[in-house]
């Protein structure tokens, strides 16, 4: 599960542009990053044109995903990941993401790419790449599932001691019956042998 890039793209104009990225292409080769750079620039650019204002949507190709959220204000945010990232945590960062730019930046006649700064689409992607540490529901999630095991184990084990307990019962009912039969054999054998 790897993010790739975030995107805030301005996509009340045509063509839409990217407003703010940041991007995570140290998986590929050195020589092909720039090339897969700008085809994802490219990708995130025409998939956040053809998304209506309020809509999410998640795009496929080849081996990436692109999730894209459109807002009314004329932003959208895409996030591009393997197929493997979930898409419900792509599209809580890109809520997150897209709540944060609109508070900052709210008057959309700036949002050009010398005028926004976001530095913190760095931190998000650093944050993110585990789904499970960026996302509360998933860190919720993995608890109980610890918790789950947890439990499992327990009361396994409690069987396990019941198991016990019946056989140590059933063995002791088994003595017992044996010494009374030893008891009643020793008594038989001790009345004809009586000792003065």
């Amino acid at each position: 599960m790897k993010i790739y890039a975030i995107y805030v793209v301005r996509n009340n104009i045509k063509p839409a542009k990217a407003i703010v990225d940041v991007k995570d292409l140290t998986s590929f080769g050195f020589f092909q990053r720039s090339s897969i750079g700008e085809f994802m620039t490219f990708m995130s650019q025409t998939i956040a044109e053809k998304t209506q204002p309020g809509q999410r949507q998640s795009i496929e190709e080849s081996n990436y995903v692109g999730h894209v959220y459109a807002r009314a204000e004329g932003v959208a945010g895409v996030v591009i990941t393997d197929k493997e990232y979930p898409p419900r945590v792509a599209f809580s960062l890109l809520n997150k993401i897209l709540d944060e730019f609109t508070t900052r930046f709210p008057n959309n006649q700036l949002w050009t790419p010398e005028q926004c700064s976001y530095p913190e689409l760095q931190q998000y992607i650093v944050t993110y790449q585990d789904p499970k540490q960026g996302d509360t529901i998933m860190k919720v999630q993995r608890e109980l599932d610890e918790t789950k095991i947890i439990l499992h184990k327990t009361i396994e084990s409690v069987l396990e001691r019941g198991e016990k307990m019946e056989s140590l019962v059933e063995r002791s009912d088994v003595l017992s019956s044996q010494s009374k039969m030893f008891y009643k054999t020793a008594k038989k054998q001790n009345a004809c042998c009586v000792i003065c």
